[in-house]
């Protein structure tokens, strides 16, 4: 007899509970692919075929009294109890020992050492650590994610473990350094061997991290639990999703979880497991693309998937179309078969493949054998602070941040310390102060991990002649052969060495930077013998430096270059195609904040030196800078701005280099899981609002602001469209940042995105947004479509 599927789906889940949850999702949503636990309950390859082809009923000879045989594919038997999460989580022997927990004692000074319990929950990404604090602020610090580790440092290797040498075996002595402005987590453990295995552990979770694919995580999905369980808990349906790494806002899941238990007896049935995972995966925005280019609605064939990829301006090819159904359909029925389900094409979407970030860009791609002079070159001010210039911490961890982001310059203020050995620090305030030595040793650790290009010191000298000396000798004995003593050739005079000369140095090259201060007689030769290109010269005139060598740069206040940009913008874009110049900020910036730099580069400027430890708009910007080229520090420099004749002004581009117009249209869709303000009441929800802006040349600066949407944090949609005309694309950056908005004080920040615009795909493209201090935001992200069009095509 002819039966209905959902006459069809009653009768198997009564005679075979097991896969009733599996039969509810294909018929109850027909022309939406399987949630994740699908692709291994298929009753039958005629029915998981039937569902796709979005026959909503099929003819099927069955008897009451006659048995269905099924045999769904289970990749595994399914077991008869259930394991631990530890042991699905990961099978390493060091994260074994994190997750079982260790006691430590906390270190802050040699007088304040506390007794803390260390351990690694379940989701394989948080540690937490015991106290007996109940503020909000210390449970925010009682607990942190290994994303958030910049590195770990074994041994005495911080300010304040190494004031408790001699007492304390250094083997059992770990330091953890976060990212952005946290402190530095000091730890003694009881063994040299348990220091080492969470030093490692944290080390291998991040690298798991980092490299697991979207559907990776998602095959880990305990499927035996979603089997086996009738019933499940909030805490089990979130532990779930944590173990695949499915972030979600918390008062969102508790919510729709509530919206769900329909019984409302705190627990999901099978029914209301479905209808969570449903609404857990639901994108409208994603659906209307996918049903744009799917012919039947329900799935995406290889030649549509092909369409959506030419419309991207991305490889068309059969071929990889192909490919990106082996890699991110979750479906093996569809994967076998060469469809794309609603839910692979939002795995696809939502992967690192479609950022909206080039991924040619990661790496290093541009020509690196030109003179140092055309190129923007990372660069950090007062490198050794973690706030302030005047009451602030010097620390070496600041000098780990700004190398781990990529920076290529950083500077030391050298002054004479007790016992003659010099110090770093902001001299003449109440800055503290970190020895001379502990700063190299760090600096050579550190310098080339992030980035194998040259490493300019730039040294700020104020020591005697005497402490000049010991400098050299710490400078030679620590970084040997790492430190460039001598010229690379005899053509020294002639020209800048290029960044791939440390390529052909084993990858290490120093270049110090010698400043001479005021007040010191003179300098010591064993320190000036070092000082082999880039010696620092006051600036007196353009004419004057033209006479120069390219070895000789000079350094400008913020408010000196600024003005040589917008006075003489053609000149100071000649003076920087072949000599280096440093910008430095304003001394009267006591908090340490930040000058524009796009102001500078787009005068030419190199060195434009931020405060990296001062979060903001300047650093995004700079952050955004020096995203592409694979991180390592170095942009090449528009061909304008290298040409010793270039006639470029950026006060006046008008038909002149560097003059391309070209109209970009921004469509902003929708966003994803946005965050609340950490000062934020509980019960308070964001009203999120989209700035989208531009940032280059005067003429190119422009912003534009969404309309805000209330009471809505998790997927506010806007989809409203901006159109921005660049006259100098080659130097703009696009900003995306989302904000809180507030009736009554500020606009909160809640988070950003910013990147060059030869770096921005077209399309349909997920911006990732950032922190304030750069680091990840995730899950929170926008869904934009971007169209860049030349003028001349219009």
């Amino acid at each position: 007899m002819a039966i209905n599927l959902k006459h069809l789906a009653g009768n198997i889940a009564s005679r075979y509970p097991v896969l009733s949850l599996s039969v509810s999702i294909f018929l109850s949503f027909p022309c939406y692919a399987p949630l994740p636990v699908a692709p291994f309950l298929f009753c039958s390859p005629s029915l998981s075929f039937t569902f796709i082809s979005t026959s909503l009923s099929f003819a099927l000879p069955l008897s009451p009294s006659t048995p269905l045989h099924l045999s769904p594919p289970f990749p595994f038997p399914l077991p008869s109890h259930a394991p631990s999460l530890s042991v699905l989580l990961i099978e390493d022997e060091d994260v074994k020992v994190m997750l079982k927990g260790s006691s430590m004692v906390k270190v802050r000074s040699p007088r304040w050492q506390r007794r803390r319990t260390l351990k690694l929950l379940d989701d394989g990404v948080t540690v937490w650590c015991e106290s007996d604090k109940f503020s909000s602020r210390s449970k925010a610090q009682q607990s942190f994610s290994v994303t958030d580790v910049e590195c770990v440092r074994e041994g005495l290797q911080s300010e304040t473990l190494r004031q408790l040498t001699g007492s304390i075996p250094e083997g059992q002595c770990l330091t953890v350094v976060f990212k952005g402005a946290r402190k530095s987590l000091d730890l003694r453990c009881h063994t040299d061997e348990e220091a080492q295995r969470w030093a490692r552990g944290i080390r291998t979770l991040q690298e798991r991290v980092e490299n697991m694919t979207q559907k990776e995580k998602l095959d880990k999905y305990p499927l035996w639990l979603m089997v086996t369980m009738k019933m499940l808990s909030y805490e089990e349906v979130q532990g779930l999703l944590t173990m695949i790494n499915i972030d979600l806002n918390e008062e969102y899941a508790r919510n729709l979880f509530k919206k769900c238990d329909r019984s409302c007896d705190g627990r999901l049935d099978h029914g209301e497991i479905e209808v969570f995972c449903r609404e857990l995966l639901r994108r409208p925005d994603l659906d209307a693309v996918f049903s744009r280019y799917s012919a039947n609605g329900c799935v995406l064939s290889t030649v549509d998937l092909k369409d959506f990829l030419k419309d991207q301006g991305e490889d068309s090819s059969l071929i990889h179309a192909q490919s990106l159904i082996l890699t991110y359909e979750l479906n093996e029925w569809a994967q076998k078969n060469g469809y794309m389900t609603p839910n692979g094409f939002t795995m696809y979407m939502l992967s690192k493949e479609n950022n909206v970030f080039d991924p040619d860009h990661a790496r290093v791609y541009q020509d690196m054998t030109r003179s140092l002079a055309h190129y923007f070159i990372s660069s950090s001010h007062n490198t050794y602070l973690t706030s302030d210039q005047v009451t602030g911490y010097s620390s070496t961890e600041a000098y780990i941040r700004a190398l781990n982001q990529g920076c290529r310059c950083v500077e030391l203020d050298c002054w004479d310390g007790d016992k003659g050995e010099p110090v770093i620090y902001h001299g003449h305030t109440l800055t503290s102060k970190v020895p001379f030595t502990e700063v190299i040793e760090t600096i050579a650790e550190y310098a080339f991990k992030a980035s194998p290009y040259p490493l300019i010191l730039s040294l700020e000298n104020h020591c005697s002649v005497e402490q000049q000396a010991v400098m050299a000798r710490h400078l030679r004995s620590i970084l040997g052969d790492k430190l460039l003593t001598k010229p690379l050739n005899e053509q020294q005079l002639q020209s800048l060495p290029s960044p791939e000369v440390g390529t052909t140095t084993m990858l290490l090259l120093y270049i110090p930077i010698l400043h001479h201060t005021p007040g010191v007689s003179k300098l010591s030769p064993e320190l000036s013998d070092l000082v082999v290109y880039t010696r620092s010269v006051p600036f007196k005139s353009f004419d004057q430096a033209a006479k120069k060598p390219p070895t000789e740069m000079s350094s400008f206040s913020e408010s000196e270059a600024l003005k040589h940009v917008k006075e003489s913008g053609k000149h100071f874009v000649r003076h920087n195609s072949h000599q280096l110049s440093r910008i430095y900020p304003s001394g009267q910036r006591l908090q340490s904040s930040n000058y524009d730099p796009q102001d500078m580069w787009n005068g030419g400027c190199q060195i434009v030196a931020l405060n990296f430890q001062t979060a903001g708009e300047e650093m995004d910007l700079n952050r955004g800078r020096f995203l592409p080229n694979g991180l390592c520090g170095y942009i090449l420099k528009p061909s304008f701005l290298t040409r010793p004749d270039c006639n470029f002004n950026p006060e006046n581009t008008g038909g002149g280099p560097g003059h391309d117009p070209t109209l970009l249209t921004i469509r902003v869709i929708s966003a994803q899981q946005l965050p609340k303000p950490e000062w934020d009441k509980p019960s308070s929800i964001v009203d999120p609002q989209v700035w989208v802006e531009t940032h280059g040349v005067p003429i190119d600066n422009n912003k534009k602001m969404s309309p805000r949407v209330d009471n809505n944090g998790f997927n506010p949609r806007w989809d409203c469209t901006f159109n921005f005309t660049l006259h100098v694309p080659e130097l703009a950056l696009v900003r995306f940042m989302v904000e809180d908005h507030d009736f009554t004080s500020r606009n909160d920040f809640l988070g950003q995105f910013t990147l060059p615009f030869t770096s921005l795909r077209t399309g349909y493209r997920h911006v990732h947004l950032l922190k304030v201090d750069g680091s990840s935001l995730s899950p929170t992200s926008l869904f934009i479509h971007v169209k860049v069009t030349p003028f001349f095509v219009l």
